[in-house]
């Protein structure tokens, strides 16, 4: 069975997309406990940091970043 890359996915007006197999760290190298799919907070508003918690949806949070 070949493992999967992971994605990394930014979403229009929205969180970032984390699917696979990932060490998420802190800036001292602590590792977060993360689900095989998990959202980060873009907007910079979430409860949950560095989680996404949908508080961008409230706060009209906009941008729609493409790859150059």
């Amino acid at each position: 069975m070949s493992e999967q890359k992971p994605i990394i996915q930014v979403r229009d007006n929205g969180s970032i997309l984390v699917k696979g197999d990932v060490q998420l760290l802190d800036a001292e190298g602590n590792e977060y406990e993360t689900k095989p799919a998990f959202s980060l907070c873009r907007c910079g508003q979430s409860k949950n940091k560095p989680f996404c918690d949908g508080t961008h949806k409230s706060i009209g949070f906009e941008d729609e970043s493409r790859a150059k």
